[in-house]
Parts: C-alpha cells; sequence; structure tokens
C-alpha cells in the first residue's frame, strides 16, 4: 500500500484524496495490527467511488460545452443578402412545378427567394440550429410572397437560423425587405422575351431605389437571369455587396416574359 497508487493525470484531486486515505489507512495497521483489513478497503474503495461520482459531471460538461463552441453561430453573419427570382426563366426549366410561381395566367415575375445571412468575406453561414417547422399562421401568410410550403422550410432551416430571430420574426423581415425593394415597371411589364445588358439590369434596380449599383448583383446560369440579388444591412438599408457575393460572369442575360 505505501507503494505507486497508479493515479492518471486526469485525476489530481482523486490522487490527493487517495494518497491521504491510504497513507492514513497505513498508520492505523502499523499501530494497531488487530484492525481489520477488509475495514480499511472499505474505505478507500468509498473515497474513489466518490471522487468519480464529483467529477463525472464536471467532465461531461466540459465536453458537452466544447461541442457547442464548435457548431456554427446564430446571428454572427455581416449582412443580408435577399434574393428575387425571375419566375419566367424559373418555371420554363421546371415544367412540371405547379406552384402559384408557374400558375399560367398568374403574370408572376419577381417572387421572394429568400433573405440570406451574409458574410463580408468567405462562405455564409448556413443551417446554424436544427430547424422545427414554421408556424402554420407564418406558412399561410409568407405564400402571399413564396411560392410553396417548401420552400419556406427550407429556408428557415437553411438561412433563417443563422439570423438569430425566430422564424416569426425571421419571415416578417424578409417580407418587409421584399417590400422595399421597387421592380423597375418595365420588367413585369415585359411581354416578349429579351437579351438585357447585366450592367443595365443592376444600374435600373439602382436608379429605381435610390441605392448604389454595388448593391445589386444579378446571378444567372447558362445565360439566363436566374435572380437579382440585393444587398442590404441589418436594418435593411441598402449597402454595397462584398467579393463574397458572386456576379454573373456574362455580360447579357435572357429573361423571358411573365405568362
Amino acid at each position: 500500500m505505501g507503494a505507486s497508487h497508479g493515479c492518471e493525470p486526469w485525476v489530481p484531486h482523486l490522487c490527493a484524496l487517495l494518497g491521504a486515505k491510504v497513507g492514513a489507512s497505513t498508520v492505523d495497521t502499523e499501530m494497531y495490527p488487530s484492525s481489520r483489513p477488509m475495514r480499511i478497503k472499505g474505505v478507500v474503495i468509498s473515497a474513489l467511488l466518490g471522487t468519480l461520482f464529483y467529477l463525472t459531471p464536471f467532465a461531461f460538461a466540459k465536453h458537452h460545452h466544447r461541442h457547442n463552441d464548435d457548431s456554427p453561430s446564430s446571428g454572427n453573419f455581416d449582412y443580408y443578402l435577399l434574393a428575387l427570382s425571375w419566375a419566367p426563366n424559373y418555371c420554363a426549366g421546371h415544367p412540371n412545378d405547379h406552384s402559384s410561381e408557374c400558375r399560367i395566367g398568374g403574370h408572376t415575375a419577381f417572387v421572394l427567394h429568400g433573405l440570406w445571412p451574409q458574410a463580408n468575406s468567405g462562405a455564409p453561414p448556413m443551417s446554424c440550429s436544427t430547424a422545427s417547422p414554421v408556424g402554420s399562421a407564418t406558412v399561410g401568410h409568407m405564400l402571399n410572397f413564396m411560392p410553396s410550403r417548401g420552400l419556406i422550410q427550407h429556408e428557415w432551416q437553411e438561412h433563417g437560423t443563422c439570423s438569430g430571430l425566430s422564424a416569426q420574426d425571421y419571415f416578417a423581415k424578409a417580407e418587409q425587405a421584399f417590400r422595399n425593394v421597387h421592380v423597375p415597371e418595365q420588367y413585369s411589364k415585359l411581354d416578349h422575351e429579351q437579351q438585357l445588358s447585366v450592367p443595365d439590369l443592376e444600374k435600373s434596380f439602382a436608379d429605381a431605389n435610390h441605392a448604389p449599383p454595388q448593391a445589386f448583383r444579378i446571378s444567372c446560369h447558362a445565360a439566363e437571369l436566374v435572380s437579382v440579388e440585393v444587398c442590404v444591412d441589418k436594418n435593411l438599408q441598402y449597402q454595397s455587396c462584398t467579393r463574397s457575393v458572386r456576379e454573373c460572369p456574362v455580360n447579357q442575360v435572357d429573361m423571358r416574359p411573365p405568362q
């Protein structure tokens, strides 16, 4: 018993306590040979178990806290990117989409795709926490601006959970941002397919909204307009987009007319 106690470095308090208990037991045995070894062993085991029960919750809490530190931080972003999809081009490429966005006779032009937390540089935050289903009242209201329930839930999971807001407040902010943007009249009244200059598109939005041209970016695919993206600060005021927002690589994009 007077030799090494087999202590590990992760339990210094245990080692100290165990050393004290074992040392006391050894002295008692030498002074009182008639003491029963089983009683001494019981004292040592009780001290060991008690210390382990004391330390275990703190070890678990430390591990759990470290895991949370590694997860994305909700609300930790620099500004918002408001995405306005051009419905006629989307619907032409998705003939089986029967949502309100693609309903013939609806004359849908730009629709609210989402409001995305954005970083000044690097990748934007996404899916910052597990998303509960969006409340039915919020979904019902947002269907006036977004084409489907699936898109509403998707936007909350991918982007809303990084806003630091509740689902209700996040979609209220998305609605407000959408309402703030004035879409130039010539696009909603487009009656035939046109090729439009990317710089001209951006300038027309900037002029209509008294905003800097750098606040608008065109997103495209295969030289077709996908969406107009609008950079706004956390108070929804226009600001210049940073290099983290991609620009359409071509000079002109195709725009189909609303149906």
